[in-house]
């Protein structure tokens, strides 16, 4: 078996995988739902649109349900306090994400005009929030979270829902929301064809340009905002013992990692080469292509915020010294080695199912499949 740190640093690596993992597979059909109104004008464009991501967006699920029961074999302190202390912003995506199911079974249950309406704005609604307060739940990270731990690492949460609404927070969730909308709109223009195709296109331009507006901003913004630095303390070879460890906040401290080691720039540069890549791409009929760069620049957003916090997961606001990293908030070594064990059995599993599932549905939705009987996404 690897030795501890060596296990610390590969789930860190895991649950950053899984965590984009979401972004690509999920990210894709959120925001989908997020441009129904946009991209449909008529009920049967908005059913075609629908039936793009209606085979695939529950099995997409899983890698939510995944990242999460992860977080929780391998950082439990973790999942306690971020679901405490981020509670409100939690409760706002489960909410919007319940919205998805109905909306997908019942929308066709009635021709009503008012009816499919209706549904349609909460299938937005399902697609636009989760994207948008994940993002803020990320600007918060970055902020720092008001928590602290008591004597036995147990986490109280100090903060209340209007604390998680810092502008640089809302700013990042913007990002969230973009970067989401984006994906969506390259994944439709390689399902759809016609007006929709069309309308995709002009929707992912703009998508990109507040995305990558809103990210550059984030980094400006970044370097100015009070982060993290340990300066004693939380040994990556020790026990898990968050209390064992001084941490101090210091302006651009965020930007540590970037500096200390300048390959890490490539992290970024992914987003920054990806979005405009995928709209060269798409724009030349190699959608397919696009929807992967888009998904290497989701992969570049979400891994620059890992690179400049690492080490930290969730630092404290109100006590930098509680706050937790991979090094000093995880299981015990035999819980992250059987972990491991299984996730790189398992992992690939539902890697290659998911893509043959894919391949088996993939091709065009045209509004004659819609016309011809076919309403039911599900």
């Amino acid at each position: 078996m690897p030795d501890y740190e060596t296990l610390k640093l590969a789930w860190w690596l895991v649950v950053g995988a899984l965590l984009i993992g979401f972004a690509v597979m999920d990210g894709h059909d959120l925001g989908v739902g997020a441009l129904l109104p946009v991209v449909g004008r008529s009920d049967i464009e908005r059913q075609v649109v629908i039936h793009t991501i209606g085979p695939h967006w529950d099995g997409n699920q899983v890698w939510l349900v995944t990242g999460g029961g992860a977080l929780f074999a391998a950082w439990p302190l973790v999942y306690a306090t971020a679901f405490s202390s981020l509670y409100w912003a939690m409760l706002g995506i489960l909410g919007a994400l319940f919205l998805r199911p109905v909306g997908f079974h019942y929308r066709s249950k009635l021709t009503s005009p008012r009816w499919r309406r209706g549904w349609d704005g909460a299938l937005c609604i399902g697609g636009a929030v989760p994207p948008l307060l994940f993002g803020i739940a990320f600007g918060n990270l970055l902020l720092g979270v008001p928590f602290d731990l008591d004597a036995t690492m147990r986490p109280h949460g100090l903060g209340g829902p209007g604390d998680l609404l810092h502008p640089f927070a809302l700013l990042c969730g913007g990002v969230g929301l973009a970067m989401s909308s984006f994906h969506g709109a390259v994944y439709l223009q390689h399902r759809t064809t016609g007006p929709i195709r069309a309308r995709s296109g002009r929707a992912a331009r703009v998508a990109a340009l507040l995305a990558l507006v809103g990210f550059s901003l984030a980094g400006v913004w970044v370097a100015s905002l009070p982060g993290y630095l340990i300066v004693a303390g939380a040994d990556p070879s020790g026990p898990a013992d968050p209390l064992a460890k001084s941490v101090v906040r210091e302006s651009g401290a965020w930007l540590h990692n970037f500096r200390d080691y300048p390959l890490t720039a490539v992290v970024p540069a992914l987003a920054y080469l990806g979005m405009p890549g995928a709209l060269w791409l798409a724009a030349r009929g190699r959608t397919l292509a696009a929807f992967w760069a888009s998904a290497l620049a989701q992969a570049g957003i979400i891994g620059t915020a890992a690179v400049a916090m690492f080490p930290f997961v969730l630092p404290s606001s109100s006590r930098p010294d509680v706050s937790l990293t991979l090094w000093d908030a995880t299981s015990s070594h035999l819980t992250l080695g059987l972990m491991l064990a299984a996730t790189l059995i398992l992992l690939p599993i539902v890697v290659a199912y998911t893509g043959w599932a894919y391949r088996v549905m993939a091709g065009p939705v045209r509004p004659e499949d819609i016309e011809a009987g076919h309403r039911s996404p599900d």
